[in-house]
């Protein structure tokens, strides 16, 4: 007769909440990786690149679509954090620059995931994201106007069509054609 496990320790808990903190962050950044080289992002080479069992991954995430979105929110969080980040440490329109250079970055990654996923699921990352993406550019486009640098009327929607060149590029116009476009727009957002 086996005798009873004694509950773990209130350490022992902390290490295994760690530890499962860690293989998540792993397999996010090997599947952003596999998105960004090549849209690929099978479950076997995320978790070969992440470095764990299959086991751990689909504990995880229980689909290739359910990874795919988690990196797109993790990714449009970073995102939207970021602006009041560089609000606080740039010049406002240096932190409008930067930001865009990585809107930039996010759109690359984002055409992987184009491809990786279905219609349906499209939609739901479109919605999602929009509203924490809207957002930080008007934080952005709040310091450049405080700053007398933005031109008259120009709000967070605007900024968002004007790049939507982003979604829409091959990847052979990466990274020349993006940032000639972007000093494209940021030209046309300035005063004067």
């Amino acid at each position: 007769m086996s005798r009873p496990q004694p509950a773990p320790q209130p350490a022992t808990q902390r290490a295994r909440r760690s530890d499962a903190t860690e293989n998540r962050e792993r397999i996010l950044h090997a599947a952003r990786g596999l998105l960004q080289e090549n849209g690929d992002v099978a479950m076997a080479a995320v978790a070969r690149r992440a470095g764990v069992g299959q086991a751990t991954l689909y504990r995880n995430f229980t689909s290739r679509e359910a990874l795919i979105m988690e990196v797109h929110r993790a990714d449009v969080g970073e995102l939207a954090l970021a602006a009041g980040e560089l609000v606080r440490t740039r010049p406002p329109w240096g932190a409008l620059e930067e930001w865009l250079v990585r809107l930039a970055d996010f759109g690359r990654i984002k055409r992987g995931m184009t491809d990786a996923l279905q219609a349906a699921t499209l939609a739901e990352l479109a919605t999602e994201g929009y509203g924490p993406i809207i957002d930080a550019i008007d934080e952005l486009l709040r310091a450049c106007r405080a700053d007398g640098r933005l031109r008259e009327g120009v709000d967070a929607r605007d900024v968002l069509l004007l790049v939507g060149f982003l979604w829409r590029m091959g990847p052979d116009e990466w990274p020349d054609r993006a940032q000639r476009l972007l000093r494209v727009v940021l030209a046309g957002l300035r005063t004067g």
